[in-house]
């Protein structure tokens, strides 16, 4: 059977987060720069995309550059900055069309302004859009995330604006880059490595964690399907027991 005909469509995640790993990895298998690996993900980008609004996903981000990836040899920063914008200029309208909203988590102002602008345009031209939201997580880590967020609340604390004793998981969760969005249910990293990455650290608390030795240019929409198979073999009991989510499921009702 298809693995997709075996997918329980009433049981996907709303939220998916993907930390795409091994484009180095995979140009060099290939005999090739680091770059063309990078070119070749581009190509897994739009598969998955594809792949999760055919089947109804809602929230999908893309962990496509961290804060601690500016270290890396210059001209491969320069080359990822390029691919970026020549990627939104040819993507956007495909986006556009299939009802695909841009958003984009981290240190904005980081990136270098011609970025900056793409993006910018990106969002607005995919503002109305109601299918997919399509999370780029860009110049972002976890860390400086909350760094920034308690930041913001300190601010807002010595303007008389936050008490405290207001501060919950609520009140946190609003100071955060992805406060407009939910929590990812699944998290999947290519490439073999067993890590988060300083991704997402307070939002994958409770999130299935599947991890592939497929390198992110092999991963295709066949290998989305798997994890999704995978995710739905799982119970997930936030803390209960199996007895108290057996008792609380449909069937007992």
């Amino acid at each position: 059977m298809d693995i997709l005909q075996s997918l329980d469509r009433s049981r996907l995640p709303q939220h998916i987060a993907i930390i795409m790993d091994g484009n180095g990895r995979w140009a060099k298998e290939q005999g090739q720069d680091r770059v063309f690996g990078h070119h070749e993900g581009v190509l897994s980008v739009r598969d998955i995309v594809n792949g999760c609004a055919e089947i109804g996903i809602s929230y999908l981000t893309l962990y496509a550059f961290s804060t601690e990836n500016w270290n890396r040899p210059k001209e491969e920063v320069d080359a990822l900055m390029e691919l970026l914008v020549n990627t939104i200029r040819k993507e956007v309208e495909v986006l556009k069309k299939n009802n695909v909203r841009l958003h984009v988590i981290g240190d904005f102002e980081s990136l270098p302004a011609v970025c900056q602008k793409e993006l910018n345009e990106a969002k607005e031209m995919t503002a109305a859009n109601t299918g997919l939201n399509l999370i780029l997580a860009l110049s972002y880590s976890s860390r400086w995330e909350m760094i920034d967020a308690a930041k913001k609340m300190v601010a807002d604390a010595a303007a008389g604006k936050l008490k405290p004793e207001e501060v919950d998981d609520a009140v946190f969760h609003k100071y955060l880059n992805t406060a407009p969005f939910p929590d990812p249910e699944l998290m999947i990293r290519t490439s073999g490595e067993y890590r988060i990455s300083n991704f997402l650290l307070y939002q994958l608390a409770y999130a299935e964690l599947y991890f592939t030795p497929v390198h992110w240019p092999a991963f295709r929409k066949q290998n989305l399907y798997e994890a999704l198979l995978d995710y739905q073999k799982r119970e997930r009991r936030f803390g209960k027991t199996s007895e108290q989510i057996q008792t609380n499921s449909p069937q007992h009702a």
